[in-house]
């Protein structure tokens, strides 16, 4: 905070207490010419008379009190702009401390998991029920509170993995992240097979998933060759995709953007980026540990019977 507005905050203050004082000095006296408690003149229905007796005296003590202790909570609390207090307590500290107590409650609480594979903790009762609440903390937001996803976010619950389904490799993508890129190949591929080029890419992929599909389709025939040239590389000559980089399998019938004419176009056109965020400094390995067993519990599910076995 600047030093105009500390001292802008410790004139208000100041002005505000002594105000405060001097209002309850002059209210609480009395002056010559007052008249007596009894005689204020103030009388209805013959007996009922309205006196104009002082507060007690213990009474207005206990408001100077309330004005000394204010000045000593702004003395060591502070409270005066850029002041620090005598005790040296700020929201921050407080907040720190807070913050630490409650870190090692929570190491206490996961310090037994440390290190133990994934797929041992699915099996672990107790394990799992950390893991779920890591999991709809976390990660509900994007993969849906069940697991199954949505539009640009994987399903968890299936045997289809991206970037591999081995507990291993689970782990690393919840403790590191990924970075999936599909490149924009629009301008590429128009150039290699006019206007209509990415359409006959998108007819050649719907066929890998059934090759029959190729018999006597001119656009799928001109994909092929388009697809021989550039998608090779990453999605390999059948299309099971390579893991290694995170180039899905356009085999099966699982599109992460959806498998629509408009939805595969875009794909290829404009290129797609995916990010898995790494969770390893923001859960600390062995919570995101967890998170990766429940995980592993979705797509594995006599390992979530077992666990919720007795």
């Amino acid at each position: 905070m600047s030093t105009g507005w500390t001292w802008f905050i410790v004139a208000l203050v100041v002005s505000n207490l002594i105000g405060c004082a001097a209002l309850l000095w002059w209210t609480s006296r009395r002056r010559p010419g007052d008249p007596a408690p009894e005689e204020t003149s103030h009388v209805w229905d013959g007996d009922l008379t309205e006196y104009n007796k002082p507060l007690p005296r213990w009474w207005i003590n206990l408001f100077y009190l309330t004005l000394v202790f204010g000045v000593g909570y702004l003395f060591w609390f502070g409270g005066l702009g850029g002041i620090a207090g005598y005790g040296k307590w700020s929201s921050a500290s407080e907040h720190a401390a807070d913050k630490a107590l409650a870190a090692r409650k929570l190491e206490a609480t996961f310090r037994p998991y440390a290190g133990q594979p994934i797929d041992r903790l699915a099996q672990d009762p107790k394990a799992l029920t950390l893991g779920r609440q890591i999991f709809a903390n976390t990660c509900a937001t994007c993969h849906g509170s069940t697991g199954q996803g949505a539009i640009g976010y994987p399903n968890l619950t299936d045997n289809i993995w991206h970037w591999g389904g081995d507990p291993d490799t689970i782990l690393t993508t919840v403790l590191d992240g990924r970075q999936g890129v599909m490149p924009e190949w629009g301008t590429a591929l128009t150039s290699m097979g006019g206007p209509d080029a990415v359409e006959y890419v998108v007819a050649y992929v719907r066929t890998l998933r059934d090759p029959s599909l190729l018999y006597n389709n001119y656009p799928a025939a001109r994909g092929k060759d388009l697809y021989d040239g550039l998608c090779v590389a990453c999605h390999g000559p059948a299309g099971k995709g390579n893991q290694a980089l995170g180039a899905p399998d356009l085999t099966d019938d699982y599109w992460l953007y959806g498998n629509s004419k408009e939805s595969l176009v875009q794909t290829i056109s404009k290129g797609r980026q995916g990010t898995m965020p790494a969770h390893r400094d923001l859960l600390g390995e062995t919570r995101a540990r967890l998170a990766a067993g429940y995980v592993w519990s979705l797509s594995h599910p006599p390992a979530a019977r077992a666990a919720q076995a007795p």
